[in-house]
Formats: structure tokens, C-alpha cells, sequence
């Protein structure tokens, strides 16, 4: 195993959570001309410096890699990756392949003009602090017996359960050749690889005979726990190895992610150079640009990447009614927008449609989502709402109202721009729960929902917008972790991990 710990290109000290990452491959590019290819898997991070490989298996085109890549993860960052080897390519971030379903991405191999490539998955989980070691032996009577001319050549696979009811391979024994009644050599697993620390977390075990041309029969598996496991240091423990397994899924957190975005005269004209709003058809504004700096590293952790988008503070066509939550794509039946670049889309569309003016009212919005975020309560789904502002607030008094009632259903980011009102800037301070706890009529916010951000402090003077980027979307972020798992510690919902069903013969005997 390989960390990046000691690459880190920007000298940061903030603790990093580890994660590994698994590989597996499915309907690879046949390049050998008499047998099937032989693929292996380079991981590139970050600028693309090499960073690590998985092992070589031979004759297959659907590989499972029993090597794992262990990264240091910052929710707040865009972490890139490449794989790639001869057989094609791949890029993705550390952020979408955690924020996918259950930890699951799927890509497709791209490298080979004309060629499909095939598809590679990754999965993520973070790793637990266990340091245990197990060391183990098994040995199976009266197996299937697979070849033709011959017993079989059994080999063990090991996998650990996801939350999902996937696997992941974590081991493979040798082979032991032309037995029904194999003896494999002792071999020594760090307990973190078996079952992440978590004792009785299912753990299945698959029998192969081994073929030459990577086609391996399948024999039978078990499925047990490190802490059945552990019970052979005393005495053999014994199982039967089965022909079938189903799989029950659990569900995984999703977060939906909703912008709001300030559309009062304060702003300027969009016409203007000098506004905050201004339609430079060169480069993005400061809105533009700091919607794509948060937006695409959140919308990472939303499965389905639709996003509601509203504006606030603006007269609408036709008649020139005032909205605080107006839906950017006019919809209001349906306000999502696919992706970040969806939300530019719309946004520059409103720009042309709109009248700025004002005032600037937060609750509306504030009220509007939480609506929605009420009807979800069992933890499956995490409600983020950013609201980029120039910082002037009308409506202070039913803004911490809104945000008391919200408690402990959705998180709230706000980003604010302001380089004329410096005063609104404390107002819109009196948010930020990290000192005082944001409190309406004697009542106090369950959880510090918010996140305060000044944009003016990540203007870079030099004209190095894409690090200043990086910088904002980091800190808008920093705080959405904890304010997840606050949320799920008061509602006391805890993570509800898969757990296999087997039915039905043979049988495999374990000391550890």
C-alpha cells in the first residue's frame, strides 16, 4: 500500500482522512492474439506524478485488482486522477468516486481511436484506525471436482462487504494443484483489509479452480465475520462452502446541493464593467466564477447532478413582480438544472430577462428549501444550500429566525462579495455559529448550520484566479462534514452496513 502523505504540493498541515480505493475492470480490449490481454493499472494524482500501480493479472478481461490505492482525502478540494495503462485511460476526481452511490464509480477506458476500451470501477472507503493483524490457515475436504481429466486446483478469493451488498476482493490464496482436499500455505492479512476494523462486518470467501486461460470455475463460497474468525485460535472453526448468495442493499447518504444567487441593483448594472453581474463575454464574473469553484467539486457527492437554482431581489417579466425565490430556469414546477454548467447557463440567461433591484431578502429562500429538506429525515439524503450574495441583508430578523427553525435539517453555506458595504459583512457575520450560536427570540440554532466566506479575501492581485478559486471553494466547504455528521448524531441514525443471505454444500475448515 501507498499513501500520499508526503506529496503535498501545496504544504498543507489540515488532517487528511484516509481512503482506499479499489479497482476493477470489466470488458477490457483483447490485444494478445492467443490468449486473453493482461492488465495492470497506473494511478496518477493530483498534477499527474505517478503515484503507484496495481498488481498484473494474467489472462483476463474482467480484473479484479487485489491491490489497493490508500489516498489522503480533503472534502473541500478537487483531488484529479488518472488511470491509465496500455489497454486505455480514464480521468475522474477522489470527490466523485466518494460521493457516488455507495462509494461505486463506474467510467469508461477511452485511448484506442475506434476501439471500446471497456470500463473500469473504483471503490472507495474510508479507512478505519485498526492496526490488528490476523494470520490464518485454511484447508477444504471433498470439494467439486472441476476438470475433466483430473481433480480441480482450488484457490480461496476473500471480500469485504460494502453498504451497497457489493464486495470487495481484499485476498487471494496460491493455487494448490490437482486436490480435492487442498491445504493452503498460512498467510498474514492486516484486519483493516479483511473488514475495516468493524469485527462483524460479513466477510465472503470464494473457491475457484484455477484454468490456465483465466476462465476459473466456480466451486462455492461461505460468508462469515473476523470475529467467527477468530474463534479458530482456539479450535477449527468449520464451514460449508455454497453454490449461490444474494445480496440485501442498503442506501448511503446523497447531498443536494442548492444555489442562490443575489439579484438586487446593489450588484451594478451588467452591463458595466464595474458591476459584480457583468456579462464579459471574454471570462466568467465573480458570480460565475465562484459558482464554479464550489459547484464543481460538491456536485462530486449529488448522484443525480441536478441542481435547483434560484435568484432573489430581482423584478421578473412580465409584469415586473418583485421575488425573493425566483427558479432560474423558470420553472417553478421543477427548478433543477443538470449540472454546475446548467446553473451557468440559466444564470446568464436571468441576467438578460430580469430587472435587478431589491431589497435583499435571505428568508424566502432559506424557507424555500427547508421545506424540502423536512420531508427527508432518515439520513439518506443532506440538503446544502449556498447563497452568493455582495453582503448587503435586508431581512436580518426573519434570516436568523429562518435559520433557527431550519435546526437540524439542512446546512447552509454562505458566500459573500462586497468590496463597498464592509458593514454588511459583519451583519451577514451574525450567521456564523463558530463563536455564538445563531439565536431568534430567546431561541438558539440546534447546530451551526452556516458557513461565512468574504470573497474579498480571495482575490488574488496577481490575476491567479483559478488558485484563488481553489482557496474560496476550499474554506465555502470546510465545514460540511462536521455539519453532516452533527446532523446524524442527532438524529441518532447510524450507518446500517450490508449484511449477505446465503443458501445451500461441502466444507472448508480455518485456524487463525
Amino acid at each position: 500500500m501507498a499513501s500520499i502523505g508526503e506529496f503535498d504540493p501545496l504544504h498543507s498541515t489540515v488532517p487528511a482522512t484516509k481512503i482506499e480505493v479499489s479497482v476493477s475492470c470489466r470488458n477490457l480490449l483483447d490485444m494478445d492474439t492467443f490468449s486473453k490481454s493482461d492488465p495492470g493499472s497506473n494511478l496518477s494524482f493530483f498534477f499527474f506524478v505517478q503515484f503507484g500501480r496495481t498488481e498484473m493479472i494474467d489472462n483476463t478481461l474482467n480484473p479484479d485488482f487485489v491491490r489497493k490505492f490508500v489516498l489522503d482525502f480533503f472534502f473541500e478540494e478537487k483531488q484529479n486522477l488518472r488511470f491509465d495503462d496500455f489497454l486505455g485511460q480514464t480521468f475522474c476526481t477522489l470527490g466523485e468516486i466518494i460521493g457516488s452511490a455507495g462509494g461505486r464509480l463506474e467510467r469508461t477506458l477511452s485511448g484506442i481511436p475506434g476501439k471500446k476500451c471497456g470500463t473500469i470501477i473504483f471503490t472507495a472507503e474510508e479507512l478505519s484506525n485498526c492496526r490488528d493483524i490476523a494470520t490464518m490457515q485454511l484447508c477444504a475436504n471433498k470439494l467439486d471436482k472441476k476438470d475433466f481429466f483430473g481433480k480441480s486446483d482450488p484457490f480461496l478469493v476473500f471480500y469485504r462487504s460494502n453498504e451497497d451488498g457489493t464486495f470487495t476482493i481484499c485476498h487471494k490464496t496460491e493455487v494448490v494443484k490437482n486436490t480435492l482436499n487442498p491445504v493452503w500455505q498460512p498467510f498474514t492479512i492486516p484486519v483493516r483489509a479483511l473488514c475495516n476494523g468493524d469485527y462483524d462486518r460479513t466477510v465472503k470467501v470464494d473457491v475457484f479452480d484455477w484454468d490456465r486461460d483465466g476462465s476459473h470455475d466456480f466451486i462455492g463460497e461461505f460468508t462469515t465475520s473476523y470475529r467467527e474468525f477468530s474463534r479458530g485460535q482456539s479450535q477449527f472453526n468449520v464451514y460449508e462452502v455454497r453454490a449461490k448468495s444474494q445480496n440485501d442493499g442498503t442506501n448511503d447518504t446523497q447531498l443536494n446541493f442548492t444555489v442562490a444567487i443575489d439579484f438586487t441593483a446593489s450588484n451594478g448594472n451588467p452591463s458595466q464593467p464595474t458591476s459584480l453581474h457583468y456579462m464579459n463575454p471574454y471570462q466568467m464574473n465573480m458570480y460565475a466564477m465562484a459558482l464554479k469553484a464550489v459547484g464543481e467539486i460538491i456536485q462530486d457527492y449529488d448522484s443525480d447532478k441536478l441542481f435547483p437554482a434560484y435568484g432573489f431581489g430581482a423584478k421578473l417579466p412580465p409584469d415586473g413582480k418583485i421575488s425573493h425565490a425566483f427558479p432560474l430556469n423558470s420553472n417553478t414546477d421543477d427548478p433543477n438544472c443538470v449540472g454546475i454548467e446548467g446553473v451557468l447557463e440559466v444564470y446568464f440567461q436571468s441576467l438578460r430577462s430580469v430587472q435587478l433591484y431589491g431589497p435583499t431578502n435571505f428568508a424566502p429562500v432559506i424557507n424555500q428549501v427547508a421545506r424540502s429538506a423536512k420531508e427527508v429525515t432518515d439520513g439518506s439524503q443532506y440538503f446544502v444550500l449556498l447563497m452568493i450574495t455582495d453582503g448587503v441583508i435586508s431581512d436580518m430578523v426573519q434570516t436568523k429566525e429562518a435559520v433557527v427553525n431550519v435546526r437540524t435539517h439542512h446546512s447552509l453555506s454562505n458566500f459573500t462579495k462586497s468590496h463597498k458595504t464592509p458593514l454588511a459583512l459583519l451583519s451577514m457575520e451574525e450567521l456564523d455559529g463558530d463563536e455564538v450560536r445563531v439565536s431568534s427570540r430567546g431561541r438558539y440554532a440546534e447546530r451551526d448550520i452556516v458557513q461565512f466566506v468574504p470573497f474579498r479575501d480571495y482575490i488574488d492581485r496577481s490575476g491567479n484566479q483559478v488558485l484563488s478559486m481553489a482557496r474560496l471553494a476550499k474554506d465555502v466547504l470546510a465545514e460540511i462534514p462536521d455539519q453532516l455528521l452533527s446532523y446524524m448524531k442527532s438524529r441518532g441514525i447510524e450507518p446500517r452496513p450490508a449484511l449477505p443471505n446465503t443458501n445451500n454444500s461441502q466444507s472448508l475448515s480455518l485456524r487463525i
